[in-house]
């Protein structure tokens, strides 16, 4: 018969994990980061100790940063990027996990930037992890407080960001580029980014674009869509970025390809093999742009620009916002046709607003081209 194990004790994979109820404080969660017995129970009584010490003479007890962390992301269930955020600190865990909440510092994420950087992984993806734990260590020590008033930890350690010299800047599309990806792209592809550039809309507001969401006007002889802030994303739980209602109203390009999508499905305005696309950026998307590319190198007998080499997604959303201030439309008006947070958003528009937003998205229309060739001129290309 084996050596009495201290209750609050249980073995899971090897090593040995404290699940214990402590009156006045509540439930002790925590991995002893041993597979040793004596040494996982010397661990417990540590821990017990600080408990106790806290309580009777208010000394701040130590609690692991896994404990944080999970704290965080119980607290952040339905925070649109909390898939992302569970992401980055499993792959923190395992450097910083068993290190107390205070002693997580430059010196202690040292081993999971190198790692990282081994993996070919960028500094702008490294940054969004420490990120993660710049500010959790913020909230705890400024939001979180014990049974006792006191914060979790005293101050929060400093964490250097990265350098992100190389990170990739917007790349606003020309209308001739416009042309050359419209071309390379299959049909399906090529219609959601003809409305993506008439629009403004992010990927998924696109790909995820429902008819029940459409709205007739009859005072004006149109419709516009009203994207629920959690329409759901690429995950259950995101949506709208700024958690607000997204109005999308309809240019003359827009709208035509909005009719010409009508009976395709009963629920989804771009459908593809009779579902929702997953994403725009697949592998087709990757195969055109290098065609467009390789395209306009050949007829223009000169290199395109490694912007559209290496265009995204998300850039036809900055051709949308560009074209709108070169067209002279006001900020205010470009706040609420590119969906941004703004102080004067609101549900209850007016047929004449409407009319006035169609206006100052009709600007954008190939038939209004006026300042894109400054754009175009004022571009670097590579040496």
């Amino acid at each position: 018969m084996g050596r009495y194990t201290s209750p609050g004790l249980y073995r899971r994979d090897g090593v040995w994990h404290i699940d214990k109820r402590i009156q006045g404080y509540g439930r002790l969660c925590a991995s002893t980061g041993t597979g040793d017995k004596e040494e996982a129970e010397r661990y417990l009584r540590l821990r017990l100790t600080a408990i106790r010490e806290a309580r009777l003479y208010g000394v701040r007890p130590t609690r692991l940063f896994r404990e944080a962390a999970t704290k965080y992301l119980l607290e952040n269930q339905d925070m649109p990027s909390i898939g992302d955020t569970a992401l980055h600190l499993k792959q923190l865990d395992p450097y910083i996990g068993d290190l107390t909440l205070g002693s997580v510092h430059d010196g202690s994420v040292t081993p999971f930037i190198k790692a990282r950087r081994k993996q070919g992984v960028s500094n702008r993806t490294i940054n969004m992890a420490l990120q993660r734990v710049v500010r959790i260590q913020r909230l705890a020590a400024t939001v979180w407080r014990d049974e006792h008033g006191m914060t979790w930890i005293a101050q929060a350690p400093h964490i250097s960001m990265l350098p992100e010299t190389n990170r990739r800047l917007p790349y606003p599309l020309s209308w001739e580029e416009q042309a050359y990806l419209l071309r390379a792209l299959p049909g399906h592809l090529a219609k959601m980014v003809l409305y993506k550039v008439n629009t403004g809309c992010r990927e998924q507001e696109v790909c995820k674009l429902r008819w029940n969401w459409e709205i007739k006007v009859p005072e004006l002889a149109t419709s516009v869509f009203l994207i629920p802030f959690d329409f759901g994303g690429r995950r259950l739980h995101s949506g709208v970025k700024n958690r607000e209602d997204r109005l999308v109203v309809l240019n003359d390009v827009a709208m035509s390809i909005v009719e010409a999508q009508r009976g395709l499905s009963p629920t989804w305005v771009f459908p593809y093999d009779g579902h929702a696309l997953k994403q725009m950026n697949g592998t087709a998307w990757k195969k055109a742009r290098v065609r467009a590319a390789a395209q306009w190198s050949k007829e223009k007998q000169e290199t395109a620009h490694p912007g559209f080499v290496h265009l995204r997604v998300h850039d036809l959303k900055h051709t949308f916002g560009r074209r709108l201030r070169v067209s002279g439309v006001s900020f205010e008006d470009r706040q609420t046709l590119l969906g941004h947070k703004s102080e004067s958003v609101t549900t209850d528009y007016s047929a004449a607003e409407i009319e006035h937003l169609i206006a100052q998205a009709q600007k954008v229309t190939v038939g209004n081209q006026r300042s894109t060739p400054t754009l175009t001129v004022l571009r670097r290309r590579a040496a």
